[in-house]
This record gives C-alpha cells, sequence and structure tokens, in this order.
C-alpha cells in the first residue's frame, strides 16, 4: 500500500486528499483547497457541503430506541417539472446572466468550467475517500487514534467501529447499547473508526432524493432518473449504472493484465529512460565545454551573452532532465507493487457500482495511455545536445545576434513548379527566417487503395539542390511527396504533404512539324521546336478590308513528328491565356493533309471545322470523325456537348486550364482532355483510329502554345541521390 501514496494526494495542498470532489475534467482535489483557489480567482466564498465533526445522536439528546422522523419529500411533480422546464411557474427569471465559474486544474492544466453552482455540482470521490481510509489504517501514519464519542470524559475509550448510518464512532460496549439487537438501528452499516463520515452511496447533487442509477456515455456523466429526463441528454446513449459498472470493470482488469503481463518491457523501457538521463548528463557536459571554447576566444565582445546562452543550456539541461525523470516516474509506476497498478487493484475492489464508474474513469484513461506509451515508446527528451553547438565563422558585426544553431525549418514546395509527368519533379525553398540546410530529404509515398493495401514510404537522401526528380513510379496513381532539410542540428520539422497525380499511360515525346500546313509570316516556331506563336500579318488585314459584313480569318495548322498506330500515350502543352483562338486535338495525317491544303474561306457559313466536336459527323453519321479538337481561347475552353446526358441547348466553357493533357487510346478510339495539374477530365470524344494519327494544333488569330518538356531532360547538375525504403513496424496490442 506505501506505494500508492503518490496517488492520493491532492495535486493543489500536495497532501493526502481530504473530501475529494471530482472535476469535469475526472481530476479529484480536496473541497477545502478548491474552494481557497476559487476564492483566490476572484470568485465569491462558494457553499460548502456540511461535515458534521459531532454524534448524530447522544445519549443527551435523543435515546438510541428512538426512531427518527423521516425527513419531509419533495412532491415527484414538482420535481419533475423543475427539471424538465428548469424554472418553477411563475417565477420570474433573473435579469442577470448567471456566472459560469472556471477552475484552473492543476493536473490537466486547463480552465474547466464547473457550472452556475460551482462546486455544488461536483460530485463527492467516494471510492478514493475508502482507498484513502484503508491506506491509513495499512501504513499506521501515526495519527490521533479515534475515541468513542459516547464514553464519558475521564473513561473514554479507543474508538473499535464506526457506524454509516449514525455517523459516530463507539467502543464495543457503547456499540452494542446504541445498536440493540431486534431494531432497525441493528441493520446499521459499521465501518473502520474515521475522523471525517462520507455519505453511503451517490445521490444526485440537483436532486436529493435521487440516486444516481444512469451513465451517459455521450456526456461522460452519473444521471438520476429525473437528470435522464432532460432535453440536454435528448438522443445520448445512456445506460444503466450497472452496465457501465460491469463494462469499465472489465477493460480495467484487462489493461492491468496487459501490463503486468509485459512487465519486462516495462522494465526494459525503464533501463532505457534511465541511460538516456545519463547520455543527457554526458552530452549536455560535453556541450557546455564546447561553449565555454568557443567563448573564450570572444570574451571580450561576448560576456553578457554567454551568460544568457549558459542560462539557456542549463535550463534546457534542466527540462530535458526534468522531463525524463518524470517519464521514469511514469514508469516506475507501471512496475508490479507499484504506484498505479497498486491503486488499480485497490480501485477493483469496489463494490459500489456508481462509486466505481464515477472513479475508475480517470484511472481508465490512465491505464489507456499507460499502455499506448508502452507500445509506442520513446524518450519524452532527446538526449542529445547537438543543436547547441556554435558556429564561430560568423563575422564580428553578426555576434550580438548569435545564437545555437537551429535545424532548418519546414520547406514550402513550389506548387507552381511542382509537376507529374514523365517523372514526378519537385521544387521547395527554405522560409527567409530559416537556418541553411547542408542537405535535403524527399520522401514520397503511394496513396492508399481502396483495397486497404499500404505502400511504405520511400526517401531520397542527400538531396543537394531544392529540387528533385522521381523516376519509377506508376501510371494513374496519387503519390504524396514531402521534403525537410539538414543541418548539423539535425533534421528540421517536414513540408506541407503535396500530392500529385501520375499521368494515366505512358508520356509521347514529340516537337512540332514544319514541313507543312505552316505559313512562315504568320507562325513561327522557338528553339527545339516545342514552342510556337502566331502572329496575324497583313494578309488578314488586306482580308478584313474587302469585307464589311464578316470577318475572315486564317487558319495555320501545325502538326507532330510522330505518327500514333497503337496504344495509349499522353501528352500536354499550354496554350496563352491571351491566345484569340487555338485548337488543340488529334487527327488522321492524310486527313489533315487534305483539308488544310484545300483553300477554305473561314468567313463562309458552310465551314464549320468544330460543328458539336470538331468532328465533321455531318458527312458521316455511323463513322467515328477523322480529327477531334478542342477550341480555346481569350482565357477559355469550349466543351462540346455530350449527347443525351447534356440537356443544355449548346456547348459549355470553362476556365482555361494552365496545363491541357490529351490521353489517346488508339484501339478504342477515344481521345481525352485532362486538367493536367489534377488530373481531373474535362471531356471525352471519339477519332477514327483506322490510319495513323498524329497530334495537331491550329491558330485561328494570334496566339501561342508550349508544348511540355520532359523531365527527363532537363540538365541536372547535382549528384544523384540515395534511394531508401523506409520501413513501417505496426505493434499489435494484443488486445
Amino acid at each position: 500500500m506505501k506505494s500508492i501514496e503518490r496517488e492520493l494526494h491532492c495535486p493543489v495542498c500536495e497532501e493526502m486528499v481530504k473530501q475529494p470532489i471530482v472535476l469535469p475534467c475526472m481530476h479529484s482535489v480536496c473541497v477545502l483547497c478548491a474552494a481557497e483557489v476559487l476564492v483566490q480567482r476572484g470568485y465569491p466564498p462558494p457553499e460548502l457541503p456540511p461535515e458534521p465533526n459531532t454524534p448524530t445522536s447522544s445519549p443527551i439528546t435523543r435515546s438510541p430506541r428512538q426512531t427518527r422522523r423521516p425527513p419531509p419529500k419533495t412532491d415527484r411533480l414538482d420535481r419533475v417539472i423543475r427539471t424538465v422546464c428548469g424554472t418553477h411557474p411563475g417565477r420570474r427569471r433573473k435579469d442577470t446572466p448567471p456566472v459560469i465559474m472556471l477552475f484552473p486544474c492543476p493536473t490537466c492544466g486547463k480552465d474547466v468550467e464547473l457550472g452556475e453552482r460551482g462546486l455544488a455540482d461536483c460530485l463527492r470521490n467516494l471510492t478514493l475517500e475508502r482507498i484513502v481510509e484503508r491506506y491509513r489504517h495499512s501504513v499506521s501514519l501515526g495519527s490521533m487514534a479515534v475515541m468513542c464519542q459516547f464514553c464519558k470524559p475521564p473513561q473514554a475509550l479507543e474508538a473499535t467501529k464506526g457506524c454509516a448510518d449514525c455517523r459516530s464512532n463507539f467502543c464495543n460496549e457503547c456499540f452494542k447499547l446504541y445498536h440493540p439487537w431486534g431494531t432497525p438501528r441493528a441493520q446499521h452499516e459499521h465501518i473502520l473508526p474515521t475522523h471525517s463520515f462520507r455519505p453511503k452511496v451517490l445521490v444526485c447533487v440537483e436532486h436529493e432524493q435521487e440516486r444516481l442509477q444512469f451513465y451517459c456515455r455521450s456526456c461522460q456523466c452519473l444521471l438520476c432518473p429525473l437528470c435522464k429526463l432532460r432535453r440536454a441528454h435528448s438522443g445520448h446513449k445512456i445506460m444503466p449504472i450497472a452496465l457501465a459498472y460491469q463494462t469499465l470493470k472489465e477493460k480495467i482488469t484487462k489493461e492491468m493484465n496487459y501490463i503486468l503481463a509485459n512487465q519486462e518491457s516495462v522494465q526494459a523501457q525503464i533501463t532505457q529512460v534511465e541511460s538516456g538521463i545519463a547520455q543527457t548528463e554526458v552530452h549536455s557536459s560535453v556541450a557546455k565545454e564546447q561553449l565555454n571554447q568557443c567563448v573564450s576566444e570572444l570574451r571580450g565582445v561576448l560576456a553578457e551573452r554567454q551568460g544568457a546562452l549558459a542560462m539557456f543550456l542549463e535550463g534546457a539541461r534542466a527540462q530535458r532532465a526534468g522531463t525524463l525523470n518524470a517519464q521514469l516516474s511514469e514508469k516506475q509506476s507501471l512496475l508490479e507493487n507499484a504506484g498505479l497498478l497498486t491503486y488499480t487493484q485497490e480501485l477493483l475492489k469496489e463494490t459500489d457500482q456508481s462509486c466505481f464508474v464515477q472513479a475508475a474513469r480517470v484511472t481508465h484513461s490512465r491505464l489507456v495511455k499507460a499502455i499506448e506509451n508502452l507500445q509506442h515508446f520513446s524518450l519524452s527528451a532527446d538526449p542529445s545536445f547537438r543543436h547547441f553547438q556554435i558556429d564561430v565563422s560568423r563575422e564580428l558585426k553578426a555576434l550580438s545576434s548569435m545564437d545555437f544553431i537551429q535545424a532548418p525549418l519546414a520547406p514550402v514546395i513550389d506548387t507552381q513548379k511542382t509537376l507529374a509527368y514523365d517523372q514526378l519533379y519537385l521544387c521547395w525553398r527554405l522560409p527567409q527566417d530559416s537556418a541553411p540546410a547542408w542537405h535535403y530529404s524527399v520522401e514520397y509515398q503511394r496513396k492508399v487503395e481502396s483495397n486497404g493495401t499500404h505502400c511504405s514510404w520511400q526517401r531520397l537522401d542527400d538531396v543537394g539542390g531544392t529540387s528533385a526528380v522521381i523516376d519509377k513510379l506508376e501510371m494513374d496513381s496519387v503519390y504524396v511527396l514531402r521534403v525537410r532539410g539538414c543541418n548539423k542540428a539535425g533534421f528540421g520539422e517536414y513540408s506541407e504533404e503535396v500530392y500529385l497525380h501520375t499521368p494515366p499511360a505512358p508520356v509521347l515525346s514529340f516537337c512540332l512539324d514544319s514541313r507543312w500546313g505552316l505559313h512562315a509570316e504568320r507562325v513561327a516556331l522557338g528553339k527545339g521546336q516545342t514552342y510556337a506563336r502566331s502572329v496575324p500579318g497583313m494578309t488578314l488585314l488586306q482580308a478584313a478590308d474587302r469585307a464589311l459584313t464578316s470577318c475572315h480569318l486564317t487558319s495555320d495548322l501545325l502538326v507532330a513528328d510522330v505518327s500514333i498506330t497503337q496504344g495509349r500515350h499522353y501528352w500536354a502543352c499550354s496554350v496563352e491565356p491571351g491566345s484569340y483562338l487555338v485548337k488543340v486535338g488529334v487527327g488522321i495525317e492524310a486527313k489533315l493533309q487534305e483539308w488544310f491544303h484545300l483553300p477554305q474561306d473561314m468567313a463562309s457559313p458552310r465551314y464549320d471545322p468544330d460543328s458539336g466536336h470538331d468532328s465533321g459527323a455531318e458527312d458521316a453519321q455511323d463513322s467515328p470523325p477523322p480529327f477531334c479538337f478542342l477550341t480555346m481561347g481569350m482565357g477559355k475552353i469550349l466543351l462540346p456537348k455530350c449527347g443525351v446526358s447534356n440537356t443544355s441547348t449548346g456547348p459549355l466553357t470553362a476556365p482555361l486550364p494552365p496545363r491541357l493533357g490529351l490521353c489517346l487510346d488508339f484501339e478504342k478510339g477515344r481521345l481525352t482532355f485532362y486538367d493536367a495539374h489534377s488530373l481531373r477530365v474535362l471531356w471525352e470524344g471519339s477519332v477514327d483510329c483506322s490510319a495513323p494519327v498524329c497530334p495537331a494544333f491550329c491558330f485561328i488569330g494570334g496566339g501561342a502554345l508550349q508544348l511540355q518538356e520532359l523531365i527527363a531532360n532537363r540538365s541536372t547538375e547535382q549528384n544523384p541521390p540515395r534511394r531508401v525504403t523506409i520501413q513501417t513496424r505496426a505493434t499489435d496490442a494484443g488486445h
């Protein structure tokens, strides 16, 4: 029993609890200590529950055979009305709102709301009082003997029994005298002598005549039958107290047995914590020596700063040592015959169901937390002092701001440059106030599939720059990426995770073909033939001068230098938002040459290459069209009608995405357009694939277009990073 003394101390006075009450946060404090704290915070003195120190009956005031008059009972209907409605009919409500008391719980460090009645709404922790009573009698604290309250003063004997009903202490003779056989007093419950009598059962703080017979799982509080009728508990999960008692007792027993069965792990973790404390002392001494050596070289300038840094270092050492000592104490309390487990064993001896449920919830939470810490153990403080080393290479003008080096802050990922194409390209930067990073670690993981499989984290170590390329990825998959920096102080925090969707098919690499369909005076190709710009010239001006009622436009066609004959292929491009009209799609190479080599009048009402979905389906309704285009321009993209599923009367418009993706399935004859950034499908159309098909681009008026460059073609000057697979180990709790 001596090992549980720590569990029985009040967190306010740090002494053995006296008349403990349970706060809404489930922690217990002495009722007098709670009242003093509230008064110190400026609240009015609370009305404390009376605790009689004199016997209920004595030979002078009442005969032992005289029966007590039962207290008057309040009408049940009146109590029901007061419970449901809150006030009696006709009572005036208060004009001022009630004062809500906030109690600073020293255990959890939070301000707990007590409600309108303050401490009167808090139940007494009778189970904790019984455990304290058993503890006092078992360890013999040397307190004053409890004397019989009915013996006359000169011959007063030491009490041997206490009566919970009479709330008095008796010697053997007086107990027989005041509890004669054959009377109702003979059925009173006798207990050990005590200076503090407790109620036999818990009753509702609002309805004094009602016992707590229910437990609300939603509010985690005990209820009487009248509190159960309140609208505040409407729809909540309410169970009988017997069921809550049995359920909670079984859980705590199972949790305690699990900890007892893992005593070897507890002892091993205690050894590890003790080793961490020793390492903390050693490393802190080494760090302090290095600090003194560096400061001694700059003594004249850094005298004042040295004291500040030494104080900061000592505070860090004391904090870590204190944290590790607290963890050591916590682990030692999990040993067999130690504080928490012994306290739990005493708690399980409680037979009063409502008292047990009311007192056992905190123990249950502590045991759950202890099991979680046992399964996922780690030191509560880092025993190394790597980030307490000083960088003495700074100039003298920066000595005034000299400080311990810190690990880099979390990098900021550049979402404009980061993309997924033939490979993943990740780009980031450090915040301005961050410490420099020597190198970076990039981690990526394939997103969890719908079947529940989990892919391991992959890591690229020793990345020298602020960008990384990741290859050998699966198509049409979502990857999660994050990055963190590292320097002499160790690794910093992770960046925010970004999600990238890989293309649905292999990426097709091609350039623009200028052999046909190209008007040099209007269309110019960039270096590498991946960029094209169309500028309307004198031809458009002269054509517009000849017409008064229509607009004469010119069209220029560009095609890829490769043709597709099988499989699925994906490519992407960017259209300048200021472009007038640009068509992007695919078509049969022979049909495109035939179409664009014939003279066309763009102002003619019979000419409409964008009828519906740019298919030319007016000539053959049953066969797929020989080409498929989407039209975009002026910051918008035109989405043609999707057939019978579209109830609109005409095509729809959507904002032009920064990058447009296209995926051609040659075997199915389907072309799908995507928002290349998110891989969201914009539109899908059919195309005739009976002959080789090639990507095509058409300019009508001024515009510009840029093909997406392959990430593999980008030059990298840094050394290839080291690829590592991070193994995650799952621990089974065994229950």
